[in-house]
């Protein structure tokens, strides 16, 4: 049977015409829209946060409207993708933020849609974006009729919210000339505006007021992603489905052997099996194990959709066959991490051995999750596994990467001597209360280029991240100072080399 065409399934998938728009909806959309232009201007902190919440509220009342209820996985994607956005206040860093910003967009995009299937999770992470455009219309024509129908109410509207911004203006502003200390408050809490700053913030008010009004119709009139019906695969007999898959398993056991009689050999083990040293040997290895592990989701999967199903000894033997190839694959993650603990050791943590390490512990719960799905049922595996991803993202920004990796450099400085100042000094001012621990002439070298962009006024506090404020207190106590000291590689001995 052939896969319906593209048409077909935007047929069958394509929104319902949503309920006309509700006041809420609109007015939470131009909050949206003002704290936007008023707020991120100026840099990533809390004020993302600030700016997702009445987004938040107008798609809550659009899902109202439209007779929607709040259902528990739904309120999982919802608090989860709000959580996310903490991290851009906790954290200074620049790549935890991305990724937690991503995946708070994910995380919510699937809020507004509710899916069960892996096509509809995985298209509901972007299934956002499908409402700008329907969205600017529908917001069009329900204020054009709400103006139609109430053309005496908003002169009212008008000259209460004038008044009040009147009132505000002028006290505040005498306020402010008669006390000092109201007045550097109100300088730090109200946003700076001139002129000079319209190109930045006029297009942060359209973003602004276009993703909330494409939130607020997804959740009105949602894609049904999981109405998409696709062809499954053909099943295959037993001993053609089963035999590649035992030879794979029977692979995997030799391989663990060997890593077993490494791992409990020992240091000596390793130099006389394979002539390296234990930093080689897992330089050597890591990336494949990461890659093996990534194609046995890819094996699992088709095999999946290939397996034999019908009997009893069928579904006996899919459990029995890709059960142990789980197994064996969980011995291969813990491998791999090994591996990158004995690289770390040797060479010192980075950004990527900290992510790459993060994804193969992942790795790791993803097949903890199809193994619990084959012993359970799995109409809750595709939810669970983008739940599991947006769970990593949060801990890993929580953890504060640039921290680890600072604080691992730190004590292995101690220990060995031996440090990359050069790769240090681009981190970001997560890392400052670790490489503060360094002793002199090292902290200023390190702590130089991170001091130099923390210098002036600094971000206001809606923009300004725990990481960033930890930072320029414990280096306003604890000043850096110029220092002859070449900014590069120490060797063991505590002397600079050339930097790389």
């Amino acid at each position: 049977m052939p896969e319906p065409s593209p048409s077909v399934w935007l047929e069958a998938a394509g929104p319902e015409e949503p309920a006309p728009i509700r006041a809420a909806t609109v007015w939470s959309a131009l909050a949206t829209g003002l704290l936007a232009a008023l707020l991120l201007g100026d840099g990533l902190g809390l004020n993302v946060l600030l700016v997702a919440v009445p987004a938040a509220l107008g798609a809550y009342a659009a899902a109202r409207a439209a007779g929607r209820r709040m259902r528990p996985w739904t309120l999982v994607w919802a608090v989860g993708g709000l959580v996310l956005l903490l991290v851009p206040a906790l954290r200074d860093a620049g790549w935890p933020t991305f990724l937690a910003l991503v995946a708070a967009l994910g995380l919510g995009s699937l809020a507004l849609h509710g899916t069960r299937t892996w096509r509809g999770t995985l298209l509901g992470c972007a299934g956002v974006f499908c409402g700008a455009v329907p969205g600017i219309a529908w917001a069009w024509h329900g204020l054009r009729e709400r103006a139609e129908g109430s053309r005496d109410r908003w002169g009212p509207v008008v000259r209460t919210g004038g008044t009040a911004v009147g009132l505000l203006v002028v006290f505040g502003a005498l306020f402010a000339g008669a006390d000092a200390a109201f007045a550097d408050l109100l300088a730090r809490m109200v946003p700076e505006m001139s002129l000079g700053d319209g190109p930045v913030r006029l297009p942060l008010l359209v973003l602004g007021v276009v993703g909330a009004l494409a939130a607020a119709h997804t959740a009105a009139a949602p894609w049904r992603w999981d109405r998409i019906e696709s062809t499954p695969g053909q099943p295959r007999g037993r001993v053609e489905w089963a035999l590649p898959l035992i030879a794979l398993n029977v692979l995997f056991a030799v391989f663990i052997v060997i890593q077993l009689t490494v791992l409990f050999g020992g240091y000596d083990k390793v130099l006389d099996e394979t002539g390296l040293s234990y930093a080689q040997y897992a330089r050597q290895g890591f990336w494949q194990l990461l890659a093996a592990t990534l194609l046995t989701l890819v094996v699992i999967a088709l095999a999946l959709r290939w397996a034999p199903r019908g009997a009893v000894r069928d579904r006996t033997l899919v459990r029995a066959v890709l059960g142990t190839l789980c197994v064996l694959t969980l011995v291969v993650v813990a491998s791999a991490l090994r591996r990158m603990e004995w690289y770390v050791d040797a060479y010192g943590l980075t950004r990527l051995r900290v992510s790459a390490a993060g994804i193969e512990l992942w790795l790791g719960v993803v097949i903890l999750l199809i193994m619990a799905a084959g012993l359970f049922g799995g109409r809750w595996l595709p939810r669970a596994v983008v739940a599991s991803a947006g769970a990593a993202v949060l801990c890993f920004g929580l953890a504060s990467p640039d921290a680890l990796v600072a604080e691992q450099n730190v004590k292995r400085f101690e220990r060995t001597g031996t440090i990359d100042l050069e790769y240090l000094q681009d981190l970001s001012a997560d890392a400052v209360p670790a490489l503060d621990a360094l002793p002199e002439p090292q902290r200023s070298c390190a702590l130089w280029y991170i001091a130099d962009d923390l210098r002036g006024a600094g971000d206001p506090w809606y923009a300004t991240s725990r990481g960033e404020a930890r930072a320029r207190s414990l280096l306003a106590e604890r000043p850096v100072d110029r220092i002859a000291l070449p900014c590069g590689r120490l060797d063991g001995e505590g002397r600079a080399r050339d930097a790389y």
